[in-house]
């Protein structure tokens, strides 16, 4: 049986940078015909967009799930790293995370995780060895070597590091990087080893740089780091080699919008309309060989339907020549799944938290709204009763992150701009180990926040003396089955509740969950201590005099 449709638009041939009238005719999936005529049409025809670089997981939703919610956006593919369920459940985790998405009409591209875990200044849930990641690797369902995080790896000639990276060359597969802050003789070494890639600029220079030797950039514009701004004019000269991506998508941000959405700011700032859809849809397609079309002859019928071209209003969305969105919403049914988990810990009470005072200065993390690096501040401690306390006057509070793959004491230290005045918020986000994090204004309410997470085994919770509110997240303790609609839902009342709670950060858990990415400067914290990122080893905390 033969399955036809056509669809008639102003074709956007971003290839050739052209745009005409035309009728684009669909057999079995596949573009069969692409018709040009004289009758012009309200609407235009174009590729779907591509996520170059997304955790899934920090969307909260399962891959079935994200993609019901991507496509009303116009997205029909995402180079996918799933190393977060991996650091959690390991090579499991990746199964899981490629089971699921093959289940709804929408084109997930998996890759090897290369750091599981991502140092050893943590404790993750699992560990993916090289002969898992050749594993990986040789399966045409993983395209790529995901981000390379452990850069000093690369730069000290870690054999067990350019193991993988030979692997991935082996199977002619690229490799991702992650090299914030790199730049000059130790940019090009990485960038040498073979890695092709970098999403986590967060300077003009810094991108310039790597460009200049040959790496692609994505522009990042995520749920906490946004890069946007600062990078979005590499797009005038370096068309093509530049990429956007989302890295980390919660909920709420989800709902709103999603590559589509830069692409409208792109335009809005004076880029090239060709030059954005290029970075939006045809550079991450050749980069990772995918089979994604490009509005060709011959390609995959993966194309999407807009109102005009300055508001990018997503009409339809087509993923192989089926309907999967159409005016605001999706056409993907919604699946059950069965949650994967690894969380082993017990309730932990105030007295395991507390600080003795030896000294009256302490090293404090500075949160930068926005960003994923921190500053290192000293200020002085606030101490009552021989102890170092939060103190909410001059917004230093308490940060903890709690082990939930067995029980172990926490680690404590402190932390300046989450602003909270009276309460404490806690998840089992956490990057890259995904143990528990949580932050607030006294030891009571920070043990509550954490003990709620550890009642559901994963989740996200905020808490004050007379109120909580929790988002259970059973898969993994990072992503939950249930509707993506519902979980934005939960997620933006969690959030209100946390700025009630003081909290001036624009995504407080998002930014939460990156102050345990000890691979990011400068200033972060794991389950076994405070950690610096420039020296990569880790630091005390009370400072000396």
């Amino acid at each position: 049986m033969i399955d036809s449709r056509a669809v008639s638009g102003q074709i956007v041939d971003i290839i050739n940078k052209r745009i005409y009238p035309g009728t684009v005719t669909i057999i079995n999936g596949h573009i069969n015909n692409i018709a040009e005529s004289s009758q012009a049409t309200d609407q235009y025809i174009l590729p779907g967009f591509i996520d170059a670089h997304v955790h899934i997981e920090s969307s909260m939703l399962v891959p079935s799930e994200f993609a019901r919610m991507a496509v009303v956006h116009g997205t029909v593919a995402t180079i996918s790293d799933p190393h977060e369920i991996a650091n959690v459940c390991g090579i499991e985790g990746v199964n899981f995370m490629i089971k699921n998405g093959e289940q709804v009409p929408f084109k997930f591209y998996f890759g090897a995780p290369s750091c599981v875990p991502a140092t050893t200044f943590e404790t993750a849930g699992a560990e993916i060895s090289v002969d898992e990641v050749e594993e990986l690797l040789k399966s045409d369902k993983i395209k790529y070597l995901a981000e390379m995080m452990n850069w000093p790896g690369v730069l000290f000639n870690d054999p067990l590091v350019y193991e993988k990276i030979k692997i991935a060359q082996k199977y002619n597969k690229p490799v991702d990087g992650h090299a914030p802050g790199l730049r000059g003789e130790k940019a090009a070494q990485y960038i040498a080893a073979g890695i092709s890639t970098d999403h986590e600029c967060f300077t003009r220079e810094e991108a310039l740089n790597k460009l200049e030797l040959g790496m692609k950039i994505l522009i990042r514009e995520g749920s906490a780091a946004k890069n946007f701004d600062a990078l979005i004019d590499l797009l005038n000269d370096h068309e093509d080699s530049v990429m956007f991506c989302s890295d980390d998508k919660h909920p709420d941000s989800l709902l709103l919008g999603h590559i589509n959405q830069l692409v409208k700011r792109a335009l809005d700032g004076g880029v090239d309309l060709f030059k954005a859809l290029k970075a939006a849809c045809i550079n991450p397609a050749k980069h990772y060989k995918l089979d994604v079309g490009l509005l060709k002859e011959g390609d995959s019928a993966d194309f999407i339907v807009v109102d005009n071209l300055d508001d990018f209003n997503i009409k339809e969305t087509y993923i192989n020549g089926c309907l999967v969105a159409s005016d605001g919403e999706s056409l993907i049914k919604p699946l059950n799944a069965e949650a994967i988990n690894n969380f082993n810990c017990n309730p932990i009470e105030p007295t395991e938290i507390k600080v003795n005072a030896s000294g009256s200065r302490i090293a404090v993390i500075e949160a930068l709204d926005g960003q994923l690096i921190t500053n290192r501040l000293e200020v002085d401690a606030f101490i009552k009763d021989g102890f170092i306390e939060s103190d909410s006057d001059n917004d230093i509070l308490k940060i903890i992150v709690k082990n939930r793959y067995k029980d172990a004491p926490p680690a404590v230290a402190f932390i300046k701009n989450f602003g909270l005045k009276n309460g404490a918020i806690a998840s089992s986000i956490a990057h890259d180990s995904h143990n528990i994090i949580s932050v607030g204004t006294s030891d009571e309410l920070i043990t509550k926040a954490v003990n709620h997470i550890i009642s559901c085994k994963g989740g996200i919770s905020a808490v004050s003396d007379t109120e909580a509110k929790v988002l259970p997240l059973p898969v993994g303790g990072i992503m939950t089955t249930k509707n993506g609609h519902e979980v934005a839902d939960l997620y933006t009342s969690i959030d209100l509740f946390a700025k009630q709670l003081g909290c001036k950060l624009s995504s407080p858990f998002m930014s939460l969950s990156f102050m345990a990415l000890l691979v990011i400067p400068s200033l972060k914290l794991s389950d076994l201590g405070l950690f610096d990122g420039e020296k990569f080893e880790f630091t005390k905390l009370e400072c000396s005099e």
